[in-house]
């Protein structure tokens, strides 16, 4: 049985701390990607961190249209170009801004089973795992934007 969480919003200090690794893939880890992939489609949104949902882990789920990856421990190797365009968040409703991020991005982390993945990924994909491992350290996509505005129906 799959459970909702409650997103985390604007305001609570989880969302500005640094999350701890997770140093073993048990079936409560397991659990949280599950959880965290069915809110994170219920809300509408293309990534979820573990901090916005209140759990202090290094622990990312992302769909940006090319299916759902869940990552464990992942971290940003290398990088290149760069790009503006709005972003949004689930725990910051109804504002977005520009934000400068990498075009591309060369990232590495867990898969569910334990495996180490690395991959490339550009555009809207990049764009996105920057964004949720930016929650893994605390950082907001506020901090970094330009513009900040309130959301109209036409950007959403």
């Amino acid at each position: 049985m799959l459970a909702l969480y409650k997103i985390v919003e604007l305001g609570d200090k989880i969302l500005k701390e640094k999350a701890r690794p997770v140093p073993k893939i048990t079936p409560n880890i397991l659990k949280l990607l599950n959880n965290m992939s069915e809110t994170m489609y219920k809300n509408g949104g293309a990534g979820l961190a573990a901090p916005q949902v209140g759990v202090s882990k290094r622990v990312i789920v992302v769909d940006a249209g090319e299916g759902l990856v869940e990552l464990i421990n992942p971290e940003i190797l290398s990088y290149s170009g760069r790009e503006i365009d709005t972003e949004g968040c689930l725990s910051i409703p109804g504002i977005v801004g520009d934000v400068p991020r990498a075009y591309y991005v060369k990232v590495k982390g867990l898969d569910r089973s334990g495996q180490e993945c690395v991959f490339g990924a550009e555009g809207l994909f990049a764009r996105v795992l920057q964004h949720e491992i930016d929650h893994l350290d605390g950082v907001l996509y506020i901090d970094r934007a330009t513009n900040i505005r309130k959301l109209k129906q036409k950007e959403v």
